[in-house]
């Protein structure tokens, strides 16, 4: 069966100017037989953490060999390295600023190498575009199947973060935060099974969620469980809790968004003055 390259694109770039075209072009002139999946082109501009949390949650969808295109790149132009990872199944294009923290947290084994090889990038470079000049090009290459060590020396101090983590105020409360609010104004926090197992146990009761000006009692299975109007958690396909409304926008409803904090409270302190 023939091979057929995969490149992906991940950007905040969003749909209104030329840029995602301008990427699409570079690519399919080096290597005109691939396919060019858009994952998004939504994250929040300069968003790092937004960028990190959209290609953690999408890349290991796609086959092996594919090419992942990461730019959300507010050093761009800056002595910031433009770096390649690689994966045992997948390459990563992108600038090192962090946005691939997630994928690194995920994969055992991680090549990183900084992209010095400049016969491969699309010359004049500007100090504006390296998505076109410098990501897509060689992105193409790779899905053309020249081998990564060509594109320069491997590195080992690149930059890496975690993601926020719930802190525990005490044996009854957890500490959360929203990471992103999405399309659907569902509040996507930090806080997961693993951090608070008493909320999501088969038919959980003796808890509160308290976010924005909502308090919320009742964990559902779907968004379709919730009433009108109501505000209910959720375990999102993510992993994390969510704070959701059944065709609503929650955080319309709570009046929260991101970097909003969430308080878990168990046990008798929840059971004290509940609210709506």
């Amino acid at each position: 069966m023939a091979y057929h390259p995969i490149i992906t694109l991940t950007t905040d770039f969003g749909g209104n100017d030329h840029f995602v075209g301008a990427m699409k072009g570079v690519i399919l002139d080096i290597v005109p037989e691939a396919q060019i999946i858009d994952i998004c082109h939504s994250v929040q501009a300069y968003d790092v953490l937004d960028g990190a949390l959209t290609i953690s949650q999408a890349y290991s969808y796609f086959p092996n060999r594919t090419v992942h295109v990461v730019i959300v790149d507010p050093g761009v132009g800056t002595a910031r390295r433009p770096i390649l990872a690689s994966s045992d199944k997948y390459h990563f294009v992108a600038p090192d600023n962090g946005v691939l923290s997630l994928v690194y947290s995920r994969e055992e084994r991680m090549h990183v190498r900084h992209i010095t090889s400049e016969h491969y990038f699309l010359q004049p470079v500007s100090n504006t575009f390296h998505a076109r000049d410098i990501f897509a090009p060689v992105a193409a290459y790779l899905a053309k199947e020249v081998d990564a060590l060509k594109f320069g020396d491997e590195v080992t101090e690149y930059v890496r973060f975690s993601a926020p983590k719930p802190k525990a105020v005490d044996a009854k409360r957890l500490r959360g935060v929203v990471l992103k609010v999405d399309r659907f104004g569902n509040l996507v926090t930090n806080i997961t099974p693993q951090d608070a197992p008493a909320l999501f146990a088969p038919g959980a009761t003796g808890f509160k969620i308290v976010v924005g000006s909502r308090e919320i009692t009742e964990i559902r299975n779907a968004y379709a469980e919730g009433a009108p109007g109501e505000v209910i958690g959720i375990l999102g396909s993510m992993g994390f809790l969510e704070i959701a409304a059944n065709r609503g926008a929650a955080a319309q409803l709570t009046g929260a968004g991101k970097g909003n904090e969430v308080s878990i409270i168990l046990g008798e302190a929840a059971a004290a003055g509940k609210g709506a």
